[in-house]
């Protein structure tokens, strides 16, 4: 291969490698730092005997990320209050021309879903991915962690049966949690507590990560009452330069809020039953980075 067409391969299948790596590991840096070293030994490695140029770069990117996720996890462990994804913007768009295939890899990048990919070991976590957000068959599974196929089918049937314990069971609308989020906003910056209260599932949840470096709760609020007056605690003044924005965020509606032109935090809502379930909130400046506007 040319240096061109070893950059131009490498750019085709850069989305998978993207999309593989931060269901991996939650975040898009560290998502870019694992494409980026797949690169690097892509461009330096010896390619005579690669047949499949997808196979053999997304063999690269799940091993290092698995190795980047063993390192992250002691991290996890120390982090300061509850731990969410980075938020990652997501527009699939004719790239995906398939209904079908676009709610599978919206549902796989979900905040819901990565929290919960949370408690699977690497390796777990890895099959779930490969398998069941791009499909790959088991037999190439294998090949890539260096297991038997026996032994990855063992480990797909773990991590799916732990995600389906653990998932919320809801399938909502796109339209339907667009217009509850909006409703959401408006009564919240209305100042509006019985139809907020109306909007909220009477064992509502809200998690707000902050890694301890921005104002957010450091535990998990429960209950109707106890999520709606914080959030009317929240929105009872706005500050003048402060600026909403709507967004696709892994999969599905958000509201960016910025202020000064800085994005300063992101709430995400779960939907079940016409209410909302659970309320995320990040505002880790950290996990914004990506979001910055200007």
């Amino acid at each position: 291969m040319t240096t061109d067409t070893v950059t131009d391969v490498f750019e085709e299948h850069r989305p998978v490698l993207t999309g593989v790596a931060y269901r991996m590991l939650g975040r898009v840096a560290d998502a870019e730092d694992v494409v980026q070293e797949a690169w690097l030994r892509w461009s330096s490695a010896s390619r005579e005997d690669v047949r499949e140029p997808r196979a053999f770069l997304v063999r690269i990117t799940t091993r290092l990320a698995v190795d980047r996720l063993r390192q992250l996890q002691s991290r996890r462990e120390a982090y300061v209050g509850p731990w969410l994804p980075e938020p990652l913007v997501t527009d699939f768009g004719p790239a995906v021309p398939d209904t079908a295939e676009q709610a599978v890899l919206a549902d796989s990048v979900s905040v819901a879903v990565l929290v919960v990919l949370e408690s699977l070991s690497p390796l777990e976590r890895a099959v779930f991915v490969l398998r069941e957000a791009f499909g790959f068959p088991y037999g190439e599974i294998a090949t890539t962690l260096d297991r038997t196929e026996a032994a990855v089918r063992q480990l797909a049937g773990r991590a799916r049966r732990h995600v389906e314990e653990r998932k919320p069971r809801y399938d909502v609308d796109p339209a339907q949690r667009r217009d509850l989020t909006e409703r959401f906003l408006a009564a919240a910056a209305g100042g509006d507590i019985e139809e907020l209260l109306a909007l909220l599932a009477p064992d509502v949840r809200l998690v707000g990560d902050s890694g301890g470096k921005s104002k957010a709760p450091l535990r998990i609020i429960e209950s109707q009452d106890k999520v709606g007056r914080f959030l009317m605690a929240v929105a009872h003044v706005p500050p003048s330069d402060m600026e909403i924005r709507f967004l696709e965020l892994n999969g599905g509606p958000a509201l960016l809020v910025l202020l000064d032109g800085k994005p300063d935090s992101v709430f995400q809502i779960d939907i079940r039953d016409g209410v909302i379930q659970c309320v995320y909130v990040v505002r880790n400046p950290d996990k914004l980075i990506s979001l910055d506007v200007e």
